[in-house]
């Protein structure tokens, strides 16, 4: 389906985001909620064993969860208000950094690109020019430090600022939604599109690297004072960027794991360092956590990128065929298409 004033594909969420892959961060489990006889059934005994053991902890946690869907139901509306608050009341500090330029962009990322470009280009040969830190993670330099000091600037005057601010998931409390400050049509989109694709076409086409349509970008912040650390999950992307900004920060790295399907007591654990200015590329589905900063802040920006052609067929979040609820801009990648 495209929306006939532009020539745009409509994109959809599944429903079950109101219900499914709800974090409980105090227990660090998902869940899924879709009554509260069902929810104390499937989890009160896992709860417990957790050590939510009186009933005011279990009511605690039935609270912030019943305030999570009823956010997530609410969703469009109040991230379109958002946007359009954020657009009327903020002053950008740096306004150049929404528009992507490619003096931005790092030689060896450029150079990197240009080989994916070339007239016959391989996995085997783009391998020689990235490091492989896991399997099938990749490592190579994205943005020059001078971008990401700006891009660092303009965050946290933001976030200074007294514009609204939406928080990217139940796992990330502290952080930035991109689309909202205005940074998708400029930036993110152009980088996804002319920049990411060509590497990902060649290095994840088994999982919609080569057909990847939209996305969902963010900020993530860490704080010895706010989140620490990351819980292991895996994203709703089918190929995933994370890219270092800085600050200043000390540990933290990013572990991983095996894909989703493989259980955890059958899995060995790969530590990867974060580097400033320097993006890790992975699959979507593949198992990752942060480990906790023992100093400093850190601030990450994540690009979660979708090919409806994959998500299309089974959702990634339930294990579904999705059953679509329309979205706006990218919503979570689903389109009508079969």
């Amino acid at each position: 389906m495209t929306d006939e004033k532009d020539g745009t594909c409509q994109f959809y969420v599944c429903d079950c985001f109101t219900t499914d892959n709800i974090f409980v961060k105090d227990y660090k489990l998902h869940v899924s909620f879709v009554s509260e006889k069902q929810f104390r059934s499937d989890y009160e005994a896992t709860l417990r064993r957790l050590g939510c053991v009186t009933e005011q902890q279990y009511e605690d946690v039935l609270t912030k969860i019943l305030q999570e869907v009823d956010r997530r139901r609410h969703l469009r509306e109040t991230s379109a208000k958002r946007a359009a608050a954020i657009k009327y009341e903020y002053q950008p500090l740096h306004p150049h950094v929404y528009h992507l330029q490619e003096s931005y962009l790092t030689p060896k990322f450029k150079q990197i690109v240009e080989y994916c470009r070339s007239r016959n280009p391989s996995e085997e040969g783009l391998r020689g020019l990235v490091e492989e830190e896991a399997a099938r993670v990749y490592r190579f330099p994205v943005f020059e430090k001078s971008l990401c000091e700006k891009l660092l600037e303009e965050l946290e005057n933001f976030e200074k600022s007294s514009a609204p601010k939406g928080r990217p998931n139940t796992m990330n409390q502290y952080g930035i939604l991109l689309d909202e400050m205005g940074f998708d049509k400029d930036f993110i989109t152009p980088l996804r599109e002319h920049y990411l694709r060509p590497l990902t076409s060649l290095l994840y086409p088994d999982c919609g690297g080569n057909c990847l349509d939209s996305h969902k970008a963010f900020i993530v912040k860490y704080d010895l004072n706010e989140d620490l650390d990351l819980s292991y999950h895996y994203d709703n992307a089918e190929v995933t960027l994370n890219v270092s900004l800085g600050k200043d920060f000390s540990e933290g790295n990013l572990y991983f794991g095996d894909m989703r399907q493989v259980p955890l007591g059958m899995t060995e654990c790969s530590e990867v360092e974060h580097r400033v200015t320097e993006g890790l590329l992975h699959r979507g589905q593949h198992m990752h956590g942060a480990l906790p900063i023992s100093s400093g802040q850190r601030w990450n920006l994540i690009i979660w990128m979708r090919a409806s052609q994959e998500r299309n067929k089974l959702c990634p979040m339930c294990n579904r065929k999705p059953t679509l609820v329309e979205g706006d801009g990218f919503a979570d990648g689903f389109t009508a298409r079969t």
